[in-house]
Parts: C-alpha cells; structure tokens; sequence
C-alpha cells in the first residue's frame, strides 16, 4: 500500500522513512472516531508464553477464531507475516496512531513504548513497530520522545479525546511531563481540542489505567462505562469515573449520554511467582468495554459470564444497524488485555 506524502507538509527521509515534522493538527489532520470506515486493522499472533503463561494454546484458539470472523469485514494485516518481529501482541499500545487529512490522507504517529510504564523487559522490538509499518507502507509518520500508548485514549472524531489521569499523568511514563504539556501533546498529534481526564482503571490491568478497559466512544456524544455493583472490587473506582463523566462536556460544551456497561463477576487465574510477586490466584482485567469496532461490525469480549448477554444487548441498542458479534476471550484476557489490545486499526 502507497500513502501520498504532500510535498507542502515538512517533512525529512530517515532510513526509507517520511519523517513528519510539526503539528498534526495544524496541518489538517485528526484522529478519526472508530466507527468511522477502516482500510485494514494490524494484529500480532499471540506468541509470548511468559504472556500468557499455561494457557497460550487457548489463547491462540480464541484469537484465530476472532481473526476468522474479523477478516470478514476488514483486511487483517499481520504484523509477523509482514516481516515486522514483536516482543508481544499488544499492538494497539506499540503500533502507529494513524491520523487522517481529507486530501493528504493516512499518516501515522510514532511514539515511545516503554512496557507500561517500565513494568517488563525492555521491549526494544515492539517499540520499533511504527516505523517498520513506516518503512514497508511507504506511510509518513512524525515520530515522538514521549510515552504514549494507544489504549489509553478514545476519540469521538470531532474533537474530545477521553483518557485517565491515573495512565498519563503516572510518573513512569514521562515524569517530567505537567498536564498542560501532556495536553499540549494530545491536541498537536490527534486533532482534538478537548480532552476528558477521568480517574483510573480496573484491578488487575498492568497498563495503569487504559481508557478502553473503562470508558468508550460509541458516537459524538455517547460514551459507554463499566459500573459495579456494590461489594465488586472495581466499585468504588468505576463510581468515581461515573461521577466525572456525567459532568463531562464535549468539544461543543454540551453534555454526553453516558450509558452503563455491566462488569463480569470477578475473574481470577494462578500465575506464576515470576509475574505477579509471589504468585497466586490474581484478578484479570476483564472488561467488555475492550471492544472493536470495524466496519460495522463490534466485536464484544465475552467470558462465560452472566454480564456477557446484557453487554451486547446494551451495544446492540447503541448501535443500530451494527453487526453485535460476541467473541469469547476468557483466554485471551489472562495475558491483561483482550480484543481491543490486541488490534490496530488503520482509517480509510
């Protein structure tokens, strides 16, 4: 695939790249809503067994099943099959943030990956991930010295980015950073002019607090969001969330609908004492919010749970006229993430 590059934006070849300079959002571009029509979305085979320890080989059932009915709908372009080597599969956190212009068309933003803020061993080859989708797509990219993880931000397309202060404000990501800067980084890159910080994230992700474990975009102005009932470990966390999102503005200073979003009884699984201290049963982050969407298609993370029927149903309503497919990922979630982590998509 060949990308354009418009000889007015400034910009400087590096090693076969198109370096980008400048901001973004000054030159046109923004970060589409994912709902909007897709060319193809990026996956990364599961492959790590530290990832996902004992259970690799249903995690990959789980995953090809979802890739057969996710091929269906969108062109799958795998990043192993591409030549593109990866330390993991979380692509949405160490792939490119594509950014679109309705003449120049696709680029993309290359920022650090540092595991999650330090977590892990270095992971040198996912965080070369962008510029190799660079380099093999001919796509021009602006490259970033800044933390910056996919699945940490929501965009509604016309302005409002979502994310949490617990992931972008935590200090193993850029401890030098003060909000006005973080912010300031956010409306160059992405085309967004304002930004919603609610609390943090659900027990048992490693991520800090990624927005989609949390809260999702289903339109310019509807926001789905995880609520707990009373005794839930995620309770009180998910009510604070609640709180802010319900006084939130959009981009036009006009309230959102925020509907609630049902969370599986918590899960937990035994890992080994090499990943989690000592050891033992932990919490996985299960979240049906950790949804993709792709040309008009949803595909909803499912656990053999009582929340899995009442979380399509409520998507279902949401999105009229959608494809609500239901792909079980009680596998899947032991590696800390689920659909949404695992994918990349890339804007028409």
């Amino acid at each position: 695939m060949n990308v354009k590059v418009d000889t007015t934006m400034k910009s400087n070849s590096i090693e076969g790249e198109v370096r980008l300079e400048g901001s973004a959002t000054e030159q046109g571009f923004r970060m589409p809503a994912e709902w909007e029509e897709q060319t193809c979305v990026w996956l990364v085979h599961p492959h790590n067994h530290e990832t996902w320890p004992g259970c690799l080989d249903e995690a990959k059932r789980e995953w090809e099943a979802w890739r057969a009915k996710l091929s269906k709908v969108v062109e799958v372009r795998e990043a192993g099959e591409c030549g593109i080597p990866t330390n993991d599969s979380w692509i949405r956190d160490f792939g490119p943030i594509f950014v679109s212009h309705p003449t120049r068309g696709i680029a993309g933003h290359s920022f650090r990956f540092n595991g999650w803020g330090d977590k892990y061993e270095p992971r040198v080859l996912d965080d070369a991930v962008p510029s190799a989708i660079s380099r093999r797509c001919h796509m021009p990219m602006w490259h970033h010295d800044f933390v910056l993880e996919g699945g940490s931000i929501d965009v509604n397309g016309t302005g409002t980015v979502l994310t949490t202060s617990q992931c972008l404000e935590s200090q193993n990501r850029n401890p030098h950073a003060a909000q006005e800067r973080i912010e300031s980084t956010l409306r160059n890159a992405l085309g967004v002019t304002n930004i919603v910080w609610i609390p943090g994230g659900i027990k048992g992700d490693d991520t800090d607090g990624h927005i989609d474990d949390i809260a999702r975009f289903v339109s310019r102005d509807t926001i789905v969001a995880l609520r707990a009932p009373v005794g839930h470990p995620d309770h009180e966390v998910l009510e604070e969330n609640w709180e802010v999102l319900q006084a939130a503005r959009d981009e036009r200073g006009e309230r959102f609908q925020i509907v609630a979003l049902p969370v599986p009884n918590p899960i937990e699984y035994e890992y080994p004492a090499d990943r989690f201290g000592p050891g033992g049963r932990n919490m996985i982050p299960a979240s049906h919010a950790n949804f993709l969407l792709s040309n008009g298609t949803a595909f909803v993370p499912i656990f053999n749970s009582g929340s899995d029927d009442k979380a399509l149903e409520i998507l279902a309503k949401l999105l009229p006229g959608w494809n609500i497919e239901g792909v079980m990922a009680r596998n899947l979630v032991v590696g800390l993430g689920s659909l949404h982590c695992l994918s990349c998509h890339q804007p028409k």
